[in-house]
């Protein structure tokens, strides 16, 4: 049996199964906040002047939330984290098809690792907008495509690292016979329970059904789709809603869409989005004060991170080589893809230290770039001190991936811990 409080990671189970796409994850991020007191602020509506109570407004995917407990707002601490996850967008005119199959057409989204979504059921997901401007989120949650293998048989050199073209390779199935003219999209709109005539628009993705499962002798692993970055924007809901005594400093969670493909849209990390809603919550056009605040401010970045492989440790630097179940990691990059120096890691270690967890660095090899996070664009964008923070992870952007059981957990106390102390 487990031997952790696994309370925390349950609910995560949760709501990643009620967040197939960065649209929904803002729809099911809103709900609890909402059930725990928050109120939605439309950006078109006049917003309440620093007012005492918990906030939140959603833009394309992205949702910013914050909680006022006293007035007189002196500085923000912010967790920041991102929706969205690699997968296959479909294409405006999905409908194709060759050889007798009816086929849907999609385009990569994100650094996808495709091998790992083929010989899945997958489901569709995401958002249509229609006529009168109003948006339907869409959950297809049972299969419907799948992107087939080329059998060993014909292809004999299927285990030795074979490249899948894209274009050719990866377009998945969901029928026989000849493709029709708008045949999926009125498929997609009579699940969504509209007219198909009325549909505008859609940003619809492919959906791993895999159920998120607990691994192990122990149950001491946690394997899901969407851990990066669901587990970060799980982690700052929880603790945005836990949050209290935090005075004049305001908690706010950001979480981003877009971040698997730059951030450069209206609605992502390098969009003025934040900025502007931290303008607006402390309510006054006063450059001085705004200045002032986010001089005192904070922001920590959070993302998942690679643990060591235990089939490939040379890919992972000697001395620094965090583990699954090992606690959050702070991110350091000499070169700045991880925005965190020494200022950044005494904000993470004084966060750490009032959630009473432990904790790990994350460094890459010299010889492999790495990836990097919304930490270094958010904070040049702000002007404000950001740590890179996040959890040790197997198999990212996979369409299943694994962390420790207990560390989703420990990410929300480490987020906790930001806000309160």
């Amino acid at each position: 049996m487990p031997r952790f409080d696994r309370s925390h990671t349950d609910d995560l189970a949760a709501f990643i199964t009620a967040s197939p796409t960065a649209y929904h994850a803002c729809a099911e991020a809103g709900r609890r906040l909402e059930a725990a007191g928050f109120q939605r602020l439309p950006e078109t509506h006049g917003w309440p002047l620093a007012e005492k109570g918990g906030y939140y407004t959603v833009r394309d995917g992205s949702i910013i939330a914050w909680r006022i407990d006293e007035p007189g707002v002196d500085s923000f601490r912010i967790f920041g984290a991102h929706t969205d996850t690699p997968a296959f967008k479909v294409k405006p005119r999905p409908d194709t098809g060759a050889a007798g199959w009816k086929q849907v057409a999609v385009e990569v989204y994100g650094g996808v690792p495709h091998q790992t979504w083929l010989d899945r059921d997958l489901g569709v997901a995401g958002r249509l907008v229609l006529r009168d401007g109003a948006e339907v989120l869409v959950d297809v949650d049972r299969p419907l495509l799948r992107v087939p293998r080329l059998a060993i048989h014909l292809d004999r050199g299927a285990n030795e690292g074979r490249a899948l073209d894209p274009q050719g390779h990866l377009t998945p199935i969901w029928g026989l016979g000849e493709p029709r003219e708008g045949e999926f999209l009125e498929f997609i709109a009579a699940e969504a329970g509209v007219d198909a005539d009325d549909v505008l628009g859609h940003d619809l993705f492919t959906v791993a059904l895999d159920r998120p499962a607990y691994l192990g002798k122990d149950e001491e692993l946690f394997a899901a789709w969407r851990l990066d970055n669901l587990t970060s924007v799980h982690a700052g809901v929880a603790a945005l809603i836990a949050a209290e005594r935090t005075g004049t400093k305001v908690p706010v969670l950001a979480a981003f869409n877009y971040e698997e493909i730059g951030s450069m849209t209206y609605s992502g990390a390098q969009s003025p989005f934040l900025e502007t809603v931290l303008r607006r919550i402390l309510g006054a056009d006063d450059p001085e004060h705004y200045a002032q605040t986010m001089a005192a401010s904070g922001m920590m970045s959070s993302d998942t991170g690679n643990s060591i492989h235990p089939n490939y440790p040379e890919k992972h630097d000697p001395t620094h080589r965090p583990i699954a179940g090992g606690g959050p990691m702070i991110k350091v990059s000499a070169n700045q893809r991880y925005a965190s120096g020494a200022e950044e890691e005494a904000l993470f270690r004084r966060a750490a230290e009032h959630a009473g967890i432990p904790w790990q660095y994350n460094v890459n090899r010299n010889s492999i770039l790495g990836g990097t996070t919304i930490g270094p664009i958010s904070g040049t964008q702000l002007g404000i001190l950001t740590v890179d923070v996040g959890l040790p992870i197997l198999s990212m952007h996979s369409a299943r991936e694994l962390c420790g059981a207990e560390d989703p957990g420990r990410l929300a106390d480490l987020a906790l811990g930001l806000f309160e102390h």
